[in-house]
């Protein structure tokens, strides 16, 4: 009971076949996935794969359903993009495969990974994902592998979960600074619209209540841009899934914006 970062190293290096799959002990894959992941990974070129994450508990609470909407958005739309360009920047844990002989020879720093001093016991994999690109490999997005993993359905586990990914996301995006030049532009663009995306709302926010506290009136201009922007992403969502609940993904802004910014300042 070392963490996954031991335990994953441990099966590795006892491993004798080709491919490596990392399946979290709270999912349930579907009978093609290995299928579908070993037939991408086919092209040496590519050195990780994942399959599009949902939620199997999503019929659970209002928060399950709003977290597997995330997770859809996630997948179909960041993940898929970046695919696109030879580069899914994190091959989600719950389920991604990996070349063994390219693990291999990253493990050393795997494994060595500090934070603040200390070896790092989160984020294992944007971590692992970022070695690969940086040795060179391409990794990539399987939207057809579907595999199903517990989400958290009380918001303390939920804001505890997105501590641990923000604190990867942002620690991670500065040890992925030297493999962007290497990538396609997108990644860039991509890399920078993630995270000053999030600074602009919330300056936006904090513009909005100093507005509010010093003159009593209430910031409609940037209410009605927030929510604009919403709504178009929403509306896109619910077409491109053919869904109408991703017009109910609207709440989770107001989980963001009143919860999720303050825990990642």
């Amino acid at each position: 009971n070392v963490g996954k970062r031991k335990a994953q190293i441990a099966a590795i290096t006892q491993s004798s076949g080709d491919l490596i799959l990392n399946v979290d002990s709270d999912t349930t894959i579907a009978p093609d996935v290995v299928s579908k992941l070993a037939h991408k990974m086919r092209d040496p070129a590519v050195g990780a794969a994942m399959g599009q994450m949902k939620a199997s508990n999503q019929a659970d609470t209002w928060l399950t359903r709003l977290i597997d909407m995330e997770y859809w958005l996630a997948c179909n739309e960041e993940r898929a993009a970046q695919a696109r360009f030879g580069a899914v920047m994190c091959c989600c844990g719950p389920c991604a495969m990996y070349r063994r002989s390219a693990m291999l020879s990253l493990l050393d720093q795997y494994e060595t990974q500090l934070y603040r001093g200390k070896p790092s016991d989160f984020g294992e994999d944007r971590h692992l994902t970022i070695l690969m690109l940086s040795a060179g490999f391409r990794t990539e997005y399987v939207p057809s592998a579907i595999a199903a993993t517990v989400v958290p359905d009380t918001m303390g586990v939920y804001l505890r979960q997105q501590l641990r990914w923000a604190r990867s996301t942002f620690r991670d995006t500065l040890l992925a600074l030297p493999v962007l030049p290497g990538l396609d532009r997108y990644l860039t663009l991509d890399a920078i619209g993630q995270n000053v995306g999030l600074l602009l709302l919330a300056l936006s926010v904090l513009t909005g209540i100093g507005q509010f506290a010093l003159t009593a009136t209430l910031p409609w201009w940037t209410i009605l841009v927030i929510g604009s922007m919403t709504l178009v992403r929403c509306s896109v969502a619910a077409y491109r899934a053919r869904e109408l609940r991703f017009l109910g993904f609207a709440l989770h802004t107001l989980v963001n914006i009143f919860l999720l910014i303050p825990l990642k300042a």
